[in-house]
């Protein structure tokens, strides 16, 4: 989801609670380039989506989005908060390379990874041959590869925050008003922000219940291993709930409000520890 630029200030200020804080230099940095590149590149919408922690230095990341939400999406980085590069959306072998790519990011978007890949052939003998494979992954792949993941696994919404029109775009539902505190606390209210992958292999007599405009999506609840860990902040004023797939990504919600928003600031590796966790 990331932080909006018209609620930046604010914002910023709840996820503090997560641990996710900026300098005083870096939000009015972060705050001017939200608007800029806003007017820049035409987008409906910016966010700031956090930030991947390498050796020398960050990656600040920003997202603008366009009228549907959900497909229109565009990431720029910065290790200044001033100067902003596009990025390019990671391509299939990106994805699969970052997948086996291990170790931190160094700060240089030049850097090369080296991945070995290994593949079983048997052909023409009994035995099996185990081949290994050597490739070269650019670290700036490897950044929109691991964005695209965490989006996939761990950008979150409210249940009702966003609508399906009818010509298919999905934008920001205009009357959405908040969960109640106690729907607020619930995995089964909020969404997956991502093409749906669960609620596809539902059935046609499930599926038929479902407000379509405002079900459209699939519910975290369903995730394995479960990964998410809810807690209120502020007596019941505040929810937070952050991703044990991808530590560092934290969600908000102020319930009863349309108030919401998410940052990531990690160090960009999947916690493998994940199933040995629950």
């Amino acid at each position: 989801m990331g932080i909006e630029a018209k609620d930046f200030t604010l914002d910023v200020d709840l996820l503090a609670f997560s641990g996710i804080v900026f300098s005083p230099e870096q939000r009015a940095s972060l705050q001017t380039s939200l608007i800029l590149l806003k007017d820049q590149y035409k987008f409906k919408t910016i966010h700031l989506w956090g930030k991947i922690l390498g050796i020398t230095e960050d990656y600040f990341i920003i997202q603008g989005r366009q009228k549907d939400e959900l497909k229109e999406r565009q990431f720029l980085y910065s290790k200044d908060c001033i100067n902003w590069n596009m990025l390019t959306p990671a391509d299939d072998e990106a994805k699969e390379l970052t997948l086996l790519c291990s170790g931190r990011f160094t700060g240089d978007p030049s850097h090369e990874f080296e991945v070995t890949k290994y593949s079983i052939t048997n052909e023409n003998t009994e035995e099996e041959n185990v081949e290994e494979n050597k490739s070269q992954l650019r670290e700036e792949d490897r950044l929109a590869a691991t964005l695209w993941k965490i989006e996939q696994d761990a950008l979150i919404i409210p249940r009702g925050s966003y609508v399906l029109q009818p010509n298919g775009d999905v934008e920001r539902n205009r009357t959405f008003e908040g969960l109640t505190v106690a729907e607020s606390g619930k995995l089964p209210n909020y969404f997956h922000f991502r093409e749906p992958i669960h609620l596809q292999q539902k059935s046609l007599i499930h599926r038929s219940a479902l407000d379509k405009s405002l079900h459209f999506l699939d519910t975290i609840d369903e995730d394995i291993p479960k990964g998410w860990s809810v807690q209120y902040e502020r007596g019941s004023g505040l929810v937070q709930i952050r991703s044990l797939k991808w530590l560092g990504m934290a969600f908000f919600h102020v319930p009863e409000t349309n108030r919401f928003g998410s940052l990531y600031s990690g160090v960009g590796e999947e916690n493998k520890d994940l199933p040995f966790m629950i």
